[in-house]
């Protein structure tokens, strides 16, 4: 037996059929995220086989028929029968909710994976999935179908001893997620995040449908990884490291400031696991940089009195990387996807691991220490004269806020019950007259835009957003002001939607709103009212009939039902819809497909938004130049015409 790990040492908590009744409470969404969620699953399981020192490579394969495949070295799956459960080892790993070896400290210590839903929750949502597990010498198969409720019988068949692991192929439940699509680049960014924190692993990508394929490995971990994403900066400071173990917990971290940079951006792990919402180890991180740096600054007279640096002006122009080690006796995680990090102990562990090294690290490098304090002194003085000004020229700007006048061109809803409203932001008076004709008139208003809005992303002026006519406008209509005036209380709509041409054009204007509700009314995103609306691509008609089609899958189907003498319209615009059209498919409450604008990782957004929309046009060269590949092109309506 391997290792002497067996079905024996998995403990079952509980039923697997609350996943399929409630999918949300167990991977955050049934949208992108929550499908994607499904292959962190796996990964995760691969990547503490790995951490726990078994196998050295783990395999992700996106599969022509749109499965997912995910293998690793590890120990493969227990497959025996386990007499207090009175379950196999396969049955309780991938259709009992709460079971494994993670709960055991002597199988896992510093497991990620312990307040996840593991392998089952891939099970429950799945129409079906195939395991394989290498151990022993012998290839253990099992298939689940219809979301773990039948399974085949397990076979058996020999194989090399040194053929180990894990293999694991699903495709998601229809009747689950509304859209299968699996994004190669989510999954690339989430497999380089897992590469750095398991060095000595490569992790492979493969994608079958594009050909597309990608190796990531760190033989240095947080620094080599710190590096890559900070290609392109202008360095204030070179990468100050630590690392350290405190109460058991493990630390490690790099960071380093910036010139030209006001944003301050953390990415933060915990035990191999992205917590995009932070967590105490964040926590522990932000109140041991304050107190340093306010103690290096009082002893070296750098600042007077009972002046103080404050956390959130030391802070600016500063990217950082923590990754914790947390021991599975104080490991949780807060909500089941594992965004955040809830053990209270790990504060002060990094608190401790930090404050025992960054004095020293000072005091052996002043010039690195006096220009950090000068940055944070310099922020310090330019927030203060912003408010000041602000104040002084509040009634004023006020003045111009409460002038604006709503667009002679805005149809407004009856309703005054906002929540039920909906605003639909419109491009061009085309598009804005049919949807006008369409709309529900008690609940949907329709603003039509002139022209593109102002790129108002780097911008620090009130005035000079209040100066364009298109952003005004849409302050106005929305109805909570923007900056440090906006009141999310006050908005004038439940859903704000973005509707915009299938063309590049289209895209930008989509952007450019969509970089300005972040940078200057974020929390209608934090709280989400933005939408994106999805009108169709195609529309396929035939003797009377037609079918609206939003991808070439469904493009096919229609096809294939319609048999021959079929005419397919392209739209790459609203305006090539009549009325009826544009209702029927994108204003219907019940027939139309949104997507809700969130926000993840809220650091990462943040430099996203920076690298497309910013400032820094050779960032954004550069960007494009190693991730595009301009070589592609569109042939499909040629195709099509062929057929």
């Amino acid at each position: 037996m391997a290792q002497g790990y067996s079905a024996n040492d998995l403990t079952s908590l509980k039923g697997l059929e609350p996943v399929r009744a409630r999918p949300g409470m167990y991977i955050g969404s049934t949208d992108v995220t929550g499908l994607h969620h499904l292959i962190w699953e796996l990964i995760d399981n691969a990547v503490d086989e790995a951490n726990a020192g078994y196998g050295k490579n783990i395999y992700v394969t996106l599969n022509i028929d749109g499965s997912v495949t995910v293998q690793d070295e590890g120990r493969g799956v227990p497959c025996d029968y386990n007499e207090k459960e009175k379950k196999s080892g396969f049955d309780m790993v991938y259709r009992t909710l709460h079971s494994g070896g993670k709960f055991d400290e002597k199988i896992y210590k510093t497991a990620g994976g312990l307040h996840g839903v593991g392998a089952s929750v891939v099970t429950a949502l799945s129409e079906w999935v195939e395991v394989h597990s290498y151990r022993d010498g012998y290839d253990h198969y099992i298939r689940y179908s219809q979301g773990g409720k039948k399974a085949t019988e397990m076979k058996v068949e020999s194989c090399d001893k040194v053929h180990r692991g894990t293999k694991v192929t699903f495709y998601p439940d229809k009747l689950i997620f509304p859209d299968i699509a699996f994004d190669y680049n989510r999954i690339a960014g989430h497999m380089d995040d897992s590469a750095c924190l398991t060095k000595g692993t490569t992790f492979h990508l493969k994608d079958e449908r594009s050909k597309r394929k990608q190796d990531f490995f760190y033989e240095n971990g947080l620094v080599e990884y710190f590096q890559k994403h900070t290609e392109g900066k202008t360095p204030l400071t070179e990468v100050i490291q630590f690392s350290g173990k405190d109460s058991g917990i493990g630390v490690e971290i790099a960071f380093q400031y910036f010139k030209d940079d006001y944003n301050e951006k953390i990415f933060s792990f915990a035990n191999g696991v992205r917590t995009p919402e932070g967590g105490f180890h964040v926590t522990g991180l932000k109140k041991a940089l304050s107190i340093c740096f306010n103690n290096y600054a009082i002893n070296h007279n750098l600042i007077k009195g009972k002046q103080k640096l404050e956390g959130e002006d030391l802070r600016e122009g500063i990217t950082g990387i923590i990754s914790c080690w947390v021991p599975e006796s104080v490991l949780q995680f807060e909500g089941q996807t594992k965004s955040k990090l809830g053990t209270k102990e790990a504060g002060p562990a990094v608190d401790n691991v930090v404050e025992s090294q960054l004095p020293y690290f000072l005091e052996e490098h002043p010039n690195i220490a006096e220009a950090i304090i000068k940055k944070t002194l310099d922020a310090m003085a330019v927030r203060q004269k912003a408010k000041e000004v602000r104040d002084q020229e509040r009634k004023k700007v006020s003045g111009s806020k409460s002038s604006i006048q709503l667009s002679g061109k805005l149809a407004q809803a009856s309703s005054k019950n906002y929540a039920e409203n909906e605003l639909f932001i419109v491009e061009g008076d085309s598009a804005g007259g049919s949807a006008k004709k369409c709309r529900d008139r008690e609940h949907q208003a329709i603003l039509p835009l002139r022209g593109k809005p102002k790129n108002v992303t780097s911008s620090t002026s009130d005035d000079d957003i209040l100066d364009n006519k298109e952003l005004s406008t849409l302050i106005a209509t929305i109805g909570a002001g923007f900056n440090d005036d906006f009141n999310i209380k006050n908005i004038h709509y439940g859903k704000i939607i973005i509707m915009a041409d299938a063309d590049v054009d289209g895209a930008h204007i989509q952007n450019l709103l969509l970089s300005f509700f972040y940078t200057h009314m974020r929390d209608l995103i934090r709280e989400g009212h933005i939408y994106i609306a999805c009108p169709p691509l195609y529309r396929i008609a035939k003797k009377g009939k037609e079918i609206y089609c939003w991808s070439d899958e469904e493009l096919d189907d229609a096809r294939k039902e319609f048999g021959s003498g079929y005419l397919i319209n392209r739209y790459k615009g609203l305006g090539e819809m009549n009325a009826k059209q544009l209702g029927d498919t994108t204003m219907n409450k019940t027939l139309r497909r949104l997507i809700q604008v969130n926000i993840e990782d809220e650091d990462e957004c943040s430099d996203k938004v920076d690298l497309f929309m910013g400032r820094d046009s050779d960032r954004r060269k550069d960007w494009i130049n190693n991730h595009i590949d301009f070589s592609n092109e569109d042939h499909f309506m040629e195709v099509q015409s062929e057929k």
